[in-house]
Order: structure tokens, then C-alpha cells, then sequence
């Protein structure tokens, strides 16, 4: 991890000086190396970055006592709609889409998302917190992006989403579409993407009954976990 995200509760009596155990305890001693004495990239989650400096490191417990006073990475002006991948795909696209600055994400359904994928316990608030710590840990951010779950596809695009993509370049990837998707939006952008497969035919114009515009990759048929990066970089 190329920054040790804290919480409010690793911080003693409310001061400077916070104890940590566990995963990140693992992963300082292990990976880190680090003594008594040593400095590390910190950073408070929903505020500030800054250093740590080792003042106890042992086994079971490490303290520091940090200083935060950097403002974390700009976000991303995108919004994500994203067709519930597979449980295994999510698990890699979530530390991605937290890693590249996307602070909105909507994960949807349509006709191919199948139904038991909506009861996947990497679906819970602490599974998908985990992950997303762990893309914020490695683009040393401390915002944790918003995720939002929609189990009915027409409600959510007929009725919610015209509002969120307002003002926004909306495209919808879709692999038959005649436009190329566009490149350096210069913007705020609504980014649709479904899942492996695609979105089908009817989707398709729900989307574009809401705003949006359908757009090509090109001839390559991508997998969601590679669409994802490779369409935010060509947009920003």
C-alpha cells in the first residue's frame, strides 16, 4: 500500500497519535520493513494526508504519531452506471474504480445480470468498503467513493437517472454502436457500462431515451474489468 488509511477510531484519546493492528500492522512490518523511528504516508479516510512517524512497532501493536496536512487527489468528474458484474469481477473492479478518482457508482441491473449475483455476500457494505480501501491505499486518496445498488433496471433509468446525468456528457458503451466513443470529455460525464454480454437492444434505447448517447470501443470486444480503465482514460 503506497498510503496507511486510518480511521477515526485508530486515533488515542482524540490526539495526534493513533495505534494500529491487523492487516495494516501485517503489511508494515512485512512489506514496509518498517522500525521505530521510520516515516509513512498517512492519511485520515474522508480527510487530509500526511506522515507517521513509528513511535512503538512490535508484534500485536504499532503507534504513530501523524501530521495530515495535504489535501487528497481531485476526484474524477464521473459518474459510473455499471451492470452488476460476477462477484469475482467485482472484487477487481472495485479497488480500480476507487483508484482512478471515481467517487459515484452506481452498480445496476439488466436482463443479463443474473439474479443470484444480487445475493453475494461481496455485495455487503463491509465487503465492498474492503475493496475499495484497498484502491485508495494504492492511489493514496482518503474519499471513499459512493456506491449505490439498483435491483430494477427501468425505474432507475427512467425516473433517476435523467437527473444524475444532467449536464453531463452521457454515452453508454455498446459494442454494435455507430459513434466512437469520444476522447478528453473536458467535462463531467455519466459512463454506462453493461455486463458481459452487453446491455441488450431494449436497454440500449432506455439509455438513450434518457440522455444518452451509444458509443463504440471499436471492433475488440472488451471484458467489463477491462472496459472500465480503458474507457475513463479515453474520457479524461
Amino acid at each position: 500500500m503506497n498510503l496507511i488509511l486510518l480511521f477515526r477510531d485508530d486515533f488515542v484519546d482524540g490526539g495526534t497519535r493513533v495505534r494500529l493492528g491487523g492487516r495494516r500492522l501485517r503489511h508494515i512490518r512485512e512489506v514496509h520493513g518498517a522500525a521505530p523511528g521510520d516515516t509513512l504516508s498517512v492519511g485520515l479516510e474522508g480527510d487530509r494526508i500526511g506522515a507517521g512517524r513509528v513511535t512503538h512497532l512490535d508484534a500485536e501493536l504499532l503507534e504513530m504519531d501523524v501530521e495530515l496536512v495535504l489535501r487528497p487527489p481531485e476526484p474524477l468528474p464521473l459518474t459510473l452506471v455499471l451492470a452488476l458484474p460476477r462477484p469475482k469481477v467485482l472484487r477487481r473492479v472495485l479497488p480500480a474504480v476507487s483508484a482512478m478518482g471515481i467517487k459515484r457508482l452506481f452498480l445496476i441491473n439488466a436482463y443479463r445480470v443474473e439474479k443470484s449475483f444480487w445475493q453475494s455476500p461481496v455485495l455487503s457494505r463491509e465487503s465492498v468498503n474492503a475493496q475499495l480501501i484497498l484502491g485508495l491505499e494504492q492511489a493514496r486518496d482518503t474519499i471513499l467513493p459512493e456506491v449505490f445498488f439498483r435491483d430494477r433496471f427501468k425505474p432507475f433509468v427512467e425516473d433517476e437517472l435523467p437527473a444524475l446525468s444532467r449536464n453531463t456528457l452521457a454515452v453508454v458503451a455498446h459494442p454494435t454502436a455507430q459513434q466512437e466513443c469520444p476522447r478528453n470529455a473536458g467535462g463531467p460525464v455519466t459512463l454506462a457500462i453493461g455486463p458481459e454480454g452487453g446491455f441488450i437492444p431494449y436497454e440500449i434505447e432506455e439509455f438513450v431515451s434518457a440522455g444518452f448517447s451509444a458509443v463504440t470501443l471499436g471492433e475488440r470486444i472488451l471484458s467489463v474489468e477491462t472496459a472500465v480503465p480503458f474507457l475513463v482514460s479515453r474520457l479524461f
